[in-house]
Formats: C-alpha cells, sequence, structure tokens
C-alpha cells in the first residue's frame, strides 16, 4: 500500500512539474516566438551569409532605406545617408544589435502568433520613426566627430533623428575596422547603448533638487571667485560671475553656485532627484533597451559631492535618458516613451494597427519642471544666442564635461522646443569636442533649423 502511495506520490510530482514547464513554455511562446521564428538559425529567412532576406525597412516618409533586390539585401543610395542610418537599420553582418535587421526581425518578416513564419520570406514593410534626411543632416553637422544626435517628440515618443558616429557604409566596410582608431565603437549605438560624464548638463537635475529641497533658494545669491574650496576638493568654475542669484548662477554654469548647493543640500536630496528623473534607470524603445545612468553617492566626501553637484565626479548619463528628461521638463514632467517603429504594411498591403504610445512617470514635479523650463529659456537668451536658433522657442542647457587631463572634454547640449507644430526634446554629445554651446550648440542649431524652418 505505501509502495502505491509513494508512486502516487511521484506521479503527481511529475505532473505537476510537467505543468509548470508548460506553462512555462506557453508564456514564452507567447512573448518569444517572433524571435525564435526569426533567429538567423531558420535559413527559410537568411540566406548563405547569414543575411535577413526579407523585409523592407524604410523611413517615416517611405524612403527605403534597406530592401532585397534578386535575393540580395542593399541600402539607400547615397552612400552618407548609409552611413547615417546604419544604427537604425543595421548591417549586413549583424554586428550592430540595434539595427532594424537584427532587433526587428520578426517585424520584417511578418511573423504571426498563429501562422509562424509561413510566407515570411515575402517580408513586410516595416517604417521607422526616424526621418532619414534628419539623419543625413545630423550627421553632416558631426563633422566626423565621435558622438551622438538624437531629436524625438515628447509628446508622441517617436525618435526623428537617431545617429551614431563613428559609422561607416555597410555596403563597403572598411578593412581595417577592427584595427584602425578612426572606427573604433563603430558597432556601437552611442545613444541607447553608452554612457558618459554629462557635465553641466546634470545641473538640471540639481537645480530641481534645489528648487524643491532649499528654501528661498531662488531669492539667494552666491559669490563667485573662479573657484571654491570644498572639503579636500578645490572646486574650479570657467570664470569669475561674482555675485549672482540662482537663476543667473544656472545661466553662467557657475561650478560654485552648484557645488555649493550641492554640498549644502547633502546626498539623499540629490540621489533622490536623480533617481526619479530616469537617469538610473533605462527605457526600452520596442525590444531594444537603453543603458542605465550610473552615479556614485555611499561613502562620499563633501568635495566629491560637490564635483557631483556639477556633473563630474563618477556621474554617468545615458543620452536618451537625458533626452527623455528634457521632454518631461518640458511637457510638465511627464513625457512620451520613445519608440522607433512607427508601423508595418504586409506584402498584402495591409497596413498595422496604430501603435499607441505610452508615457514615462513623473520625472520632475510640474510646478519645478515650470520653472526649470522658463530659467532653461533664460539660458539661450542670456548665454547661447537666440538667434542661432530662429523660429524656435528652444530651452537648452550646455554642458562640458572633464574626461580626463590629456583629454578635451565631451561637449553636450539637451534640451526642448516648446512648439505646439514642433514638440521635440534633443541631445547633442560631440566626445571631446570642447565647448557645449559653441560646438554641441552649433550642431543643434543646425539639425533643429533643417527640422523646424526646413532648409
Amino acid at each position: 500500500m505505501k509502495k502505491i502511495e509513494r508512486r502516487a506520490i511521484v506521479c503527481v510530482v511529475l505532473a505537476m512539474a510537467l505543468a509548470v514547464g508548460m506553462g512555462i513554455f506557453v508564456f514564452r511562446y507567447f512573448t518569444s516566438a517572433g524571435k525564435w521564428a526569426s533567429s538567423a538559425f531558420n535559413r527559410h529567412l537568411y540566406d548563405a551569409s547569414g543575411v535577413l532576406a526579407a523585409g523592407t525597412v524604410l523611413d517615416r516618409d517611405g524612403d527605403i532605406l534597406s530592401q532585397v533586390v534578386d535575393g540580395k539585401r542593399t541600402y539607400y543610395q547615397n552612400e552618407t545617408v548609409r552611413k547615417a542610418t546604419l544604427h537604425a537599420v543595421g548591417d549586413l553582418q549583424g554586428r550592430i544589435g540595434t539595427g532594424a535587421l537584427n532587433a526587428f526581425a520578426d517585424d520584417l518578416t511578418g511573423y504571426h502568433l498563429l501562422n509562424g513564419a509561413f510566407g515570411a520570406q515575402q517580408g513586410r514593410e516595416l517604417y521607422l520613426t526616424i526621418d532619414a534626411r534628419f539623419n543625413y543632416e545630423a550627421y553632416q553637422a558631426l563633422g566626423g566627430k565621435r558622438g551622438t544626435v538624437a531629436v524625438y517628440n515628447y509628446k508622441t515618443g517617436e525618435v526623428l533623428c537617431m545617429v551614431s558616429a563613428p559609422s561607416y557604409d555597410p555596403l563597403a566596410v572598411p578593412a581595417d575596422i577592427e584595427s584602425n582608431e578612426r572606427y573604433e565603437g563603430a558597432y556601437l549605438n552611442r545613444f541607447l547603448s553608452s554612457t558618459f560624464t554629462p557635465g553641466s548638463v546634470y545641473k538640471t537635475v540639481t537645480l530641481a533638487a534645489a528648487l524643491e529641497h532649499l528654501p528661498d533658494v531662488e531669492s539667494r545669491t552666491w559669490d563667485c571667485i573662479g573657484s571654491v574650496r570644498i572639503g579636500e576638493e578645490t572646486i574650479v568654475c570657467s570664470g569669475v560671475h561674482g555675485e549672482q542669484d540662482l537663476k543667473n548662477g544656472f545661466a553662467n554654469s557657475c561650478n560654485v553656485v552648484f557645488a555649493e548647493i550641492a554640498r549644502e543640500m547633502g546626498v539623499e536630496p540629490l540621489k533622490k532627484q536623480t533617481e526619479k528623473a530616469g537617469l538610473t534607470s533605462g527605457y526600452e524603445l520596442e525590444s531594444l533597451p537603453t543603458a542605465k545612468g550610473s552615479f556614485s553617492w555611499e561613502n562620499i566626501s563633501d568635495g566629491e559631492l560637490a564635483w557631483a553637484g556639477v556633473g563630474q565626479y563618477k556621474d554617468q548619463v545615458n543620452p536618451c535618458g537625458l533626452m527623455v528628461y528634457m521632454g518631461a521638463i518640458a511637457n510638465g514632467g511627464k513625457a512620451a516613451q520613445p519608440r522607433l517603429i512607427d508601423k508595418t504594411v504586409s506584402s498584402l498591403g495591409i497596413p498595422s494597427l496604430p501603435r499607441w504610445g505610452s508615457k514615462t512617470g513623473t520625472l520632475i514635479s510640474s510646478d519645478t519642471a515650470k520653472t526649470v523650463a522658463e530659467w532653461m529659456a533664460y539660458n539661450v537668451e542670456a548665454s547661447y544666442g537666440a538667434s542661432r536658433f530662429p523660429n524656435m522657442d528652444i530651452c537648452a542647457k550646455s554642458g562640458t564635461a572633464e574626461v580626463g587631463p590629456e583629454d578635451a572634454p565631451h561637449a553636450w547640449f539637451a534640451g526642448f522646443l516648446q512648439n505646439e507644430e514642433a514638440p521635440y526634446a534633443f541631445v547633442v554629445l560631440v566626445e571631446n569636442g570642447g565647448g557645449g554651446s559653441s560646438v554641441a550648440g552649433s550642431v543643434a542649431a543646425k539639425v533643429l533649423d533643417i527640422m523646424v524652418n526646413g532648409y
């Protein structure tokens, strides 16, 4: 009798294990079957060299960025456009993981949960949210320097421009790409997958924390003599700004003001504001995750905290995360989650259902966002020059991030337009570019001019 009972128990355990296993499989089938069917192991969808042999990638205007012609995948006819859109479209070797040919293979092949990959060799048309012309202009504006340029609609989430450099022509891969320093990091999408020292663009976070945690901070003044000693650290400023209030300290990007504010607030307010801003979390653009920013708050001295408050020390920010934060400031505290796919169209010409975007959580309180936006607009008038941005109600913050004694600083320019016709948030990073306003600001001005004024 006991033997029968033991066998019954074993059978029940095995049945339960089978049920759990089936449950896991069914869940994975519904969530991952498209990736399985569209993987490079499926030789029905890939040619002998491992290149996806189905589907067409187009930009938002219907310009074909990559298609299959006579069984061979090809790209846009203009070489510069191919380079400018490489990290959005992908390469023939599958080394660029953020490219549509790799990341969105199931959308390109037309995989369906019920029909599987049946008929997928015909493929789908995949429309990206980017505009090839905007990418072209951004790539040209970078002028051969490393960096990234991105612009998105903070109301809808559509990423209109996404450029990463260095890049290369996917139809003529340089023979020395693995050894030539010029192409170092060419496979990496700097906008989605990298983090960088932010420098003064991070002062938007320190400012938000100060407005919410320091009473009467807007009416106070600070005296900048070019540097300030805090603990064991000497925080050096870019100039001697004299006596100034917080608004002008922000416009002057005064390290003295923001270092003293960081020291006065302490770690917790700055840490919480950074986390709230989403700079330590990541986003997912469809199935593409972004890198998470990182900050070091543990066992930090007053001097190190002062450097952290001006965007130095060990601060690391992802450009996409910063851009979304800019969108949240513009939009009263929340912004649309960024996305890269506009729509798909089947081989029968049937378009996909509209892709409804979602919003972030509250990245900054609405009252604080209003003040920060007003002061970012003042930055442009007082420091950057409004004439550089014609017909734009632009709010911005520059950054010149020190990255080592022997390297030129990274140049940043981030912000947004308060324009109902063009609700754009943007980020520009020029690695080792020098001055944020002069270098990255000029890149932003060129790209936004095309987008807003159409020149």
